[in-house]
């Protein structure tokens, strides 16, 4: 897990902890405390979701990077190697006529 990755989930861990405890030890009645737990679960859950769909479409991303810079480095490598099969083929033509 990323640097940021591991921030966010321990952000959103520590809010969840929090707000349950201020919650638990707040003067209120039972029922008004459910509701408000509730209501704050429902909150984090859909910004833990929120957070899950950025981190997938994040690493969706770097995946699609990774594979350009791939594609790059192939492209390169034969260009490369189509270079120096032409210069050993016109060093092996140049010998040839030199002993020809």
């Amino acid at each position: 897990m990323s640097k940021s990755e591991n921030f966010l989930v321990g952000f959103v861990s520590g809010a969840l902890a929090g707000s349950v405890l201020a919650l638990l030890y707040a003067p209120d009645t039972g029922k008004n405390t459910r509701d408000r737990l509730s209501y704050q679960l429902s909150n984090y859950k859909e910004e833990l979701s929120d957070l899950i769909s950025e981190l997938r479409k994040e690493k969706n991303k770097l995946i699609s990077e990774a594979k350009e810079k791939g594609d790059k480095v192939v492209v390169e490598a034969k260009q490369k190697a189509d270079s120096l099969i032409k210069e050993a083929e016109d060093l092996l033509h140049t010998i040839e006529k030199t002993n020809g």
